[in-house]
């Protein structure tokens, strides 16, 4: 009997799809060694040997409905930039976003489970496999958000791809919208407001901002005062509504919306590679290792 947890050891160690698993290993009777080996024959288990590759590089790519009230922000990455300009690659990032807004999976495993839109044969993580073995390098859907609004989504593009902003607002229009994704996109806000920011990220900044007042000769009362007013440009550097607008500095984000009848219900910032270890090449030993054979 081809138990489930034969499939995911074997799917584990080559990366090749659920349903051709389990094929294989029906017709090998369970044997992992010769199903290996068929799945290799077949040319499915081609991408498991790049699956130890570290892929830190990649496309952010955002979709958004016609009538704007379901968008979705996705970061697939590869190994190397030049994919990113791959248009196979490109196309099969669009695709993913679109599955994410339309079909709504909760978790990045169950978006893999899920059948493809556009190859409705294969799942997922099916045609995932067969574009990392027919381009050639390691690839992962690494993260996604996907936003349902009565209001407006709205999303942005920095860099061909390199940063990827989706909003969600109340009575805002397009051009208002853009203006705010524009903002996320280039000052990096981390909180929405200050009710955003956890207490202990607040406490943490303010010892921090006790202890330079104190170093700097300031006595106990008078550094408790110069706290609190250095916490308010903490606050203003990364919470969105209260940081300066980058088209008119003389007014906060949150003033602007407010006086257009917004609001700004939440955003997504996704930044290509962001918090994954990047391959360093080093051309003196990939030399040595050729000549070493």
């Amino acid at each position: 009997m081809i138990t489930a947890e034969l499939v995911k050891q074997l799917r584990e160690k080559t990366g090749a799809g659920m349903m051709d698993c389990k094929k294989v290993l029906t017709e090998t009777n369970g044997d992992e060694e010769k199903a290996i080996e068929l799945l290799r024959e077949r040319g499915i288990a081609k991408a498991a040997k790049k699956s130890d590759r570290i892929a830190a590089e990649g496309l952010v790519t955002t979709y958004v409905t016609a009538d704007q009230k379901v968008g979705a922000v996705v970061e697939v990455n590869a190994e190397t930039d030049f994919v990113a300009k791959n248009e196979e690659f490109r196309n099969f990032v669009a695709d993913i976003a679109k599955q994410v807004a339309e079909k709504n999976p909760d978790t990045v495993e169950e978006l893999l489970a899920q059948t493809s839109m556009v190859e409705t044969d294969k799942t997922i993580q099916d045609v995932l496999t067969n574009k990392i073995a027919t381009i050639g390098e390691n690839m992962s859907i690494r993260r996604f958000e996907r936003f349902e609004s009565n209001g407006l989504v709205e999303s942005y593009i920095h860099g061909d791809g390199k940063i990827g902003v989706l909003v969600e607002m109340e009575n805002g229009n397009t051009e208002l919208a853009k203006d705010v994704c524009m903002q996320i996109a280039a000052a990096r806000p981390e909180y929405l407001d200050r009710d955003s920011v956890p207490a202990d990220r607040v406490a943490h900044e303010m010892e921090i901002l006790k202890a330079q007042a104190v170093n700097e000769g300031k006595p106990e009362a008078v550094a408790e005062k110069i706290v609190q007013g250095r916490i308010n440009k903490f606050y203003g550097e990364i919470c969105l509504v209260e940081q300066d607008f980058v088209k008119d500095p003389d007014q906060t984000l949150g003033k602007l919306v407010e006086s257009k009848g917004a609001k700004i219900v939440r955003f997504a910032r996704f930044e290509k590679g962001e918090g994954l270890q990047k391959r360093e090449e080093n051309f003196a030993e990939e030399v040595a290792k050729q000549i070493n054979g």
